[in-house]
């Protein structure tokens, strides 16, 4: 299927871009959460006339994304869990609980946007994190599990 991207989508394209992309991506995900919109037309000409609306409202969400990623940068957050004598966990921290903790320090994160490339977080110790605030901003936590008895 062919697309006009709304917005500028990780490993697909910018604001803008025609793309061919499968049906199920474009119905099920794209267009639904207003990402993309299927390449007719009539939606042609109507992106071009609200191109540079939408330019703009792309440009103020980076520049929100990057004050709140200078924000974020660096804060240390703890989490803590029940831990056997070796320093193992009981359970795991998730990117759920991680997205918890950053709540109770007053940052109000989406869980979907902590990476966690190790998979969820299984010993005591100290960890660094990304928090992917836009598809270009990422900013760094440092997340200390410790163990509870």
């Amino acid at each position: 299927m062919q697309i006009i991207l709304m917005e500028k989508v990780v490993n697909l394209g910018n604001l803008g871009d025609l793309v061919k992309v499968k049906d199920g991506y474009a119905r099920n995900f794209l267009i639904p959460q207003g990402k993309a919109k299927r390449a007719t037309p009539a939606a042609k000409a109507e992106f071009e006339a609200r191109r540079a609306d939408l330019e703009k409202a792309a440009a103020d969400k980076l520049v929100a994304a990057q004050e709140f990623a200078a924000k974020l940068e660096g804060v240390d957050v703890t989490v803590a869990r029940k831990a056997g004598v070796d320093g193992r966990l009981f359970g795991s921290v998730t990117n759920y609980d991680v997205a918890e903790a950053l709540k109770t320090v007053g940052f109000e994160v989406e869980k979907s946007s902590i990476r966690m490339p190790m998979g969820p977080l299984k010993a005591v110790g100290e960890t660094v994190l990304e928090v992917a605030l836009h598809t270009d901003v990422l900013a760094n936590i440092k997340v200390h599990v410790v163990g509870e008895q």
